[in-house]
């Protein structure tokens, strides 16, 4: 069983960084390379493809230049014995997209294709029929360059198809707009029908006609569009920087999508979120917008600088999240989001779940008494061989810092350790320990665990898994993070103006975060020219502006 004490500090850890995340509220999809045109950080125009697609879409994602530009971007960027390797990453993530098309990008799509395209879950189930399942609707939007080139694409494909003799073509028309698609000559209750229609200079591709007809009338009806959603024109409006992409997401109906369902649980609630991803030399920014928050913003400080306890966190950190007043943060959370939002739910559950097998209520344990700066830091432990986590928090007058730690101790009591006082630094620090008896070669000793510790200074509070993590912060401010170039950098960035900062230093902290989260084992595989060339990882919440909350993400791929 785990102990005590340790528990409450994997507790706090998760907490901290799931409120910080969850207050930016970001999906931070990561699209990887970048020409010469594109070092403003992308285009400014809003995408144009969006028109085919529904409103009630659950997922869509705009890329908004040319995939060759990108390319010449990256090439550039990179320093020279890097270019090499970075042009066959992109060859082989290339491969892999058209591994089960049969094609052959740099002869069949490449001369047509161009300067936009947009991939949609546009509908949770297509038919609406019970008897065959689920049948989640694809729509890929792509605009060409030259509309004769991309028609003879399309003819050489369904030639293809045909000569292969497992399908039918059949052509059609819908509202003046021919349709072409191929019938499984043996459909079996749920066959996709593979369908295509050129509008004006823009090829669109379904996985059903159906879905086909949709994204049509979508077009030539007004309102139903996904530029006709007010939430999707508020993101829009504030995310007004230059970008490459675009990745907008509807959570009632995204939550519907992964959970395989025919319609939402929830379909009045309008929450979404908006990502727009821009170009750096030395990497990727992103920004989002949430919208549908019910609250009113509410008055966290817009911080000018990194906060005070910033100065405490090693540079060997692999993992830190710092920001000002996590009591106000964390009433924010719990107000800003509709009790019925697969978001707040989500919140809750896991809470719930760090909370409950300790009987602990962080609210009033740990968030009530950090009212000032806090930095929440993960540390190698000894000789590596595992991860500690520190915590440092301004201690304000008037805050319950004594009753909180009493409170600390005697849950740490209950479970059969000490709380004693050992000298750390030349410093007085009460630790949590516990005696274990060891037969080694038939010999018994004891052996002192100490499963935590604290130091209550006056003008702050530290506490950590291991005396070891403890002393780490309390090393000398020039080995802190806060003087490292790396960084500076990363920070650089972001907003001047922010609510406070997570930063991830990727190999340093790969290893914990993949067993925490093993899905990421998943994404790295997917996107493996990215993960091949990540360095870090920062975040910054830049608040609440009306109904939409902001925040900003940066990504060093590696390149100094």
């Amino acid at each position: 069983m785990t102990s005590q004490p340790r528990s409450l500090f994997v507790t706090l850890a998760l907490a901290v960084f799931l409120l910080f995340s969850l207050a930016g509220l970001g999906f931070y999809w990561i699209l990887a390379h970048s020409s010469l045109p594109l070092l403003a950080g992308g285009v400014e125009r809003a995408p144009i493809t969006t028109a085919f697609i529904p409103k009630q879409s659950s997922v869509v994602l705009s890329l908004l230049v040319n995939p060759d530009r990108l390319e010449s971007f990256a090439q550039l960027v990179v320093d020279p014995q890097r270019r090499r390797r970075t042009h066959r990453e992109i060859r082989e993530l290339e491969q892999s997209l058209l591994a089960k098309t049969g094609l052959e990008y740099e002869r069949e799509v490449q001369p047509w294709l161009g300067e936009e395209m947009t991939l949609a879950v546009t509908d949770l189930d297509y038919d609406h029929q019970a008897n065959n399942g689920i049948q989640p609707g694809y729509l890929l939007v792509v605009h060409s360059k030259d509309p004769q080139l991309s028609r003879e694409f399309l003819q050489l494909a369904y030639a293809r198809a045909s000569i292969a003799g497992t399908s039918d073509l059949v052509y059609d028309t819908y509202q003046g707009v021919n349709l072409t698609y191929q019938r499984p000559r043996q459909p079996t209750s749920n066959s996709n029908l593979l369908a295509s229609a050129v509008v004006g200079d823009y090829v669109l591709f379904a996985n059903h006609p159906r879905v086909l007809r949709q994204s049509l009338a979508s077009l030539q009806a007004p309102g139903l569009k996904l530029d006709d959603s007010p939430a999707f024109q508020a993101a829009l409006q504030s995310l007004d920087s230059p970008r490459i992409a675009l990745l907008y997401a509807n959570f009632p109906v995204l939550s519907a999508w992964l959970s395989q369902q025919a319609k939402p649980e929830t379909p009045a609630l309008d929450q979404t979120l908006t990502l727009s991803l821009a170009l750096r030399a030395q990497g990727l920014v992103a920004k989002t917008a949430l919208t549908g928050v019910t609250a009113p913003p509410q008055a966290l400080p817009a911080l000018t600088q990194p906060v005070s306890t910033l100065s405490l966190i090693p540079n060997r950190s692999g993992l830190m999240a710092s920001g000002h007043n996590l009591q106000a943060l964390w009433q924010q959370i719990q107000t800003g989001l509709a009790p019925q939002s697969p978001l707040q739910q989500t919140l809750e559950r896991l809470v719930d779940n760090l909370q409950n097998p300790l009987g602990l209520d962080l609210a009033q344990d740990i968030f009530a008494w950090v009212q000032g700066d806090y930095s929440l830091m993960l540390l190698p432990g000894q000789k590596n061989a595992r991860f500690d986590w520190a915590f440092v928090a301004e201690r304000l007058a008037n805050t319950p810092v004594e009753e909180a730690f009493a409170h600390l101790d005697n849950l740490a009591h209950e479970q059969g350790y000490e709380t004693t006082t050992l000298p750390v630094r030349e410093q007085s620090v009460r630790a949590w320990t516990k005696l274990t008896a060891n037969a080694i070669n038939q010999v018994t000793t004891l052996e002192a665990q100490v499963r935590g510790a604290y130091l209550l200074q006056d003008e702050r509070v530290i506490f950590a898994t291991s005396l070891e993590a403890l002393s780490q912060v309390l090393q000398p401010e020039k080995e802190a993070l806060i003087n490292s170039e790396t960084f500076l950098k990363a920070i650089s960035a972001l907003p001047t103006e922010n609510q406070g900062y997570v930063y991830i230093d990727w190999p340093a902290s790969e290893t914990f975060l993949a067993k925490q989260f093993p899905f990421l084992r998943v994404v790295e595989l997917s996107l493996k020219p990215l993960f091949n060339n990540l360095r870090s990882l920062t975040l910054a919440s830049e608040g609440q502006t009306e109904n939409v909350r902001k925040t900003t993400a940066y990504f060093n791929l590696g390149v100094q």
